[in-house]
């Protein structure tokens, strides 16, 4: 195994890199527990070891240091193989790291001993080289349990999607089939309880679905006829047949795996960072030793034995393992953890500048709003007629309308009474018998032309904020009124309340007049907005904004939004739904929730975080590691063995693997 391996493994975090994962934690254990079951008799015959555990008569016998050297041999070659073969990768590809440095010292005091044996006076360090390679083995292993979990989230993504799906045929039955052989237009049958097999359309049934995994949300949601399905999620309480839209590649899995795929293999300029550290690290530990060798045989007169030793646990003790593995470790977790989440990183450059953002630009329809008219206050004008009274009265009219206006008041109330005698009012509204009563839902032109006054405060407010008013006459009398807008999402103030304790900007970019725009933007506390925008002139507000210094995100629905999304420092587009490649937007959030825009940025600065704790750490352990190994505290009867460097360094790397695992995002 080599630094470039973890690097691939844990850095890109490709579905198929479990399994190499696994295949790695399998290897370094049995090799782990072979090369200790040699270790053992080794430390048996060790005169040092006999010595400390209080042995009063040696074990040794006449040939027990060759018996030694075929046992070292064994361990040095079988175990120490991963830390071989690495050095000659990472010489090859001129880049030379951990495994260069872990195979030197084991090579060194391997040859350095084996020499003894044949006939240089000297000191062998067989159990030292054995134990050395036990501990690096036993680190290595445990590195990699807790690294496997770190893209585990985007595995278990990958096996989301069933095998088999229950296709209806066109006589009514149903038939199992592989999912492969699925085509759009088949139907296919999901049962309570089971898994969807493919993106397509409800057809026939009602139940509530599972989509946490895929989408974030924590909360079943409701399905009936005319609703979209996403293969992978888990259907509920009811059995509902579904049309196939999107099969293979073109899925929302699928598409949603290739993202996060493309989003760990972006280039992270923290990774630059940390790799460059980890080559002069190197190349430090490297003259580190020679110097350390050098200064104790030339200058403090010490024999050769001793002077190597410092120098192997100077090399061991300064391997850049987690240095290597800081970023790539905390780029795996949160690209994971942002998928299971809902949240679809596709550039982690744009990312990793989320954490600098000082304004964020929301386009208001379909993201701050629901893009879609909906009742937002109902007024009686008498003590004599309640509201909801009122509103059962319009939405009976309603009902039989197809005008988006109608269709909004009739949707407010779940079975309103009958209509009898339906009429339309050309331009003006429509009419009908409701409990034998006339009823008419009519603009205000039609009380214009029919003289009727009106005047109340409740309804100058509602036109001072853009929202469309119609009135509700009952047997001729002007029972009261309903204001409709398009409604802003109930998540909307909180995720704009967070931003601005995050000390970020809010501002807001609409195609609406003014009272609209100053309207939604009081509702939910935005700092700034610009109303009246043309599409093609939303480009231009993001530059006038970046031009006043600030670093500014854009947030729209990525299709009218594209020239402003593509001039933002970083690009989000918000509510892609099933169709989650969006060319344009640098993060996709695939719920129409704004809180989730709080949640990235927060999730952005958190990650930034971990990696400044990471690296942080991996280079403040080696600037004390290094004089340490080399021996400054030996005065003072302070002196670390090969074995003990390498404990050392293995706790770092176990230190930097966790911590990446304590990641967090914002809820």
């Amino acid at each position: 195994m080599k630094q470039e391996e973890h690097q691939s493994s844990q850095g890109h975090g490709k579905h198929e890199g479990g399994g190499h994962h696994a295949h790695m934690v399998a290897d370094f254990r049995k090799r782990f527990w072979i090369s200790l079951g040699a270790t053992v008799p080794m430390l048996a015959l060790s005169p040092m070891i006999q010595s400390f555990v209080g042995f009063k008569q040696e074990l040794g016998f006449p040939g027990d240091i060759y018996i030694l050297w075929v046992l070292s041999s064994f361990v040095f070659f079988y175990g120490g193989w991963p830390f071989l073969k690495g050095l000659f990768d990472e010489l090859q590809k001129k880049q030379p790291g951990m495994m260069t440095l872990i195979a030197v010292a084991i090579a060194t005091a391997y040859g350095y001993s084996s020499v003894v044996v044949f006939g240089l006076k000297g000191k062998v360090f067989f159990w030292e080289l054995a134990t050395l390679i036990d501990i690096m083995l036993l680190g290595h292993w445990i590195e990699m349990k807790s690294v496997m979990g770190a893209s585990r989230a985007l595995e278990e993504l990958a096996k989301l999607m069933p095998s088999d799906a229950h296709k209806v045929m066109e006589d009514g039955s149903t038939e199992d089939v592989p999912i492969e052989d699925l085509t759009p237009g088949d139907r296919v049958l999901v049962k309570p309880g089971e898994k969807v097999p493919v993106d397509g359309e409800v057809v026939e049934g009602t139940s509530s679905v599972n989509e946490a995994m895929l989408t974030g949300e924590s909360k079943p949601v409701e399905k009936q006829t005319g609703d979209k399905v996403i293969g992978g999620a888990v259907n509920g309480e009811g059995s509902i047949t579904a049309e196939v839209q999107k099969t293979g590649s073109d899925s929302f899995l699928s598409q949603m795996v290739s993202l996060v795929e493309e989003a760990q293999q972006s280039k992270s300029r923290s990774q630059d960072l940390a790799n460059r550290a980890a080559l002069w690290l190197t190349v430090i530990a490297l003259t580190a030793g020679v110097v350390t060798l050098a200064v104790w045989l030339g200058l403090l007169g010490r024999d050769f034995a001793f002077a190597l030793e410092r120098t192997v646990t100077v090399m061991v003790i300064t391997c850049p393992h987690a240095l290597g593995l800081a970023v790539p470790l905390v780029v795996a977790v949160s690209t994971a953890l942002s998928a299971k989440n809902g949240l679809l990183i596709r550039d982690r450059a744009a990312f990793e500048r989320g954490r600098n953002i000082q304004a964020v630009i929301f386009d208001k329809t379909g993201t701050l709003t629901r893009g879609q008219f909906g009742v937002t206050d109902t007024v009686a004008f008498s003590d004599a007629m309640d509201e909801n009274e009122l509103l059962k009265y319009a939405a009976a009219v309603e009902a039989h309308s197809e005008h988006p206006i109608a269709k909004a008041i009739a949707d407010e109330v779940d079975k309103p009474p009958r209509v009898e005698d339906f009429e339309a009012i050309t331009g003006k509204g429509a009419q009908g018998s409701v409990d034998g009563k006339p009823v008419k839902v009519v603009s205000p032109g039609y009380l214009e032309e029919n003289d009727i006054s009106m005047e109340d405060e409740r309804i100058e407010k509602f036109n001072s904020q853009g929202k469309t008013v119609v009135f509700v006459l009952i047997e001729g009398e002007l029972k009261g009124a309903v204001a409709l807008a398009d409604i802003i999402r109930d998540e909307s103030k909180k995720a704009i309340s967070k931003l601005k304790q995050m000390g970020i900007q809010c501002m807001m970019l609409t195609g609406d007049n003014e009272l609209v725009a100053k309207w939604v933007a009081d509702e939910i506390g935005i700092d700034e907005y610009f109303a009246q925008v043309l599409p093609k002139k939303k480009a231009e507000k993001v530059k006038e904004v970046q031009a006043r210094g600030l670093v500014v995100a854009m947030t729209g629905d990525g299709v009218n939004d594209a020239p402003a999304l593509a001039q933002a420092d970083v690009s989000i587009a918000v509510g892609a739904g099933t169709d989650v490649a969006v060319q344009t937007a640098d993060i996709i959030l695939v719920r129409s929730n704004p809180l989730d825009v709080a949640a990235i940025l927060d999730l952005s600065r958190a990650t930034y975080r971990k990696m400044i704790q990471n690296l942080g750490w991996a280079t403040g352990y080696n600037a004390f590691a290094i004089p340490l190994a080399a021996g400054v505290l030996y005065g003072y009867g302070v002196l670390l063995s090969p074995a003990v460097g390498a404990v050392l360094m293995s706790l770092s790397t176990v230190i930097v693997a966790i911590n990446a695992r304590f990641l967090k995002i914002a809820t």
